[in-house]
């Protein structure tokens, strides 16, 4: 349905900051369904631990099938993200790959309020979206086809969710700074590298700037 929908795209926009997470050690990979980001992390970077939560566990286990040879490098978390609750891992990388418009906005921000404090200093989290662009091409061409894809998806899931959620808002609000936003199709497709960029002393916090939007 991918590629026949969006040929590659999709993988492109998932793909867009691989080459800028090569370091990490400790990712969070959360509704990544069969795997493609995930396997493709583990071949790009031999170092990294990947946890990887999903509501599904046959999407956890086509996921796992998809790691092949990295496999024992995944531990596979069967959950509600909704609901489930980091331990303190230490993550460095979070990825959430057009899973964040199956939320809703206050779910995107509780869900980021429970990440964060699970996460290294200067953690990454990438994103990949679907957005509805200003202007004739977002009103005419980009909502209605968004307005599709959640028919097709309730349709065919059960998925509640009708529109997407605010999640750049909802980030800001957990204290995340957006450092760097790719797009694709005319803005219909976005990737985007969010940061921790807090420091704490005592009860001092100090804010790093935005290193570029």
């Amino acid at each position: 349905m991918e590629w026949l929908s969006f040929g590659p795209w999709l993988a492109r926009c998932r793909c867009a900051f691989l080459s800028e997470v090569t370091d990490a050690q400790r990712a969070l990979t959360i509704g990544d369904g069969d795997g493609r980001y995930t396997a493709a992390l583990l071949r790009a970077n031999a170092g990294v631990q990947v946890e990887a939560v999903d509501a599904s566990a046959a999407m956890l286990r086509a996921l796992v099938r998809r790691a092949g040879s990295n496999a024992g490098r995944v531990r596979p978390c069967v959950a509600d993200a909704r609901r489930w609750v980091p331990p303190a891992r230490g993550y460095d990388l979070v990825a959430t790959h057009f899973f964040l418009d199956c939320l809703t906005t206050d779910e995107v921000r509780e869900l980021a309020a429970r990440i964060r404090p699970a996460l290294a200093a200067e953690a990454a989290w990438v994103v990949s979206e679907f957005v509805a662009p200003p202007g004739f091409y977002g009103r005419f061409v980009a909502r209605p086809l968004i307005a599709f894809l959640y028919f097709a998806f309730g349709v065919l899931t059960g998925l509640r969710v009708r529109q997407l959620p605010e999640h750049r808002a909802a980030l800001e609000n957990a204290g995340f700074v957006l450092r760097e936003r790719r797009t694709w199709l005319g803005g219909l497709l976005v990737a985007e590298m969010w940061t921790v960029c807090q420091l704490r002393t005592g009860a001092e916090i100090l804010d790093f700037p935005n290193r570029g939007q």
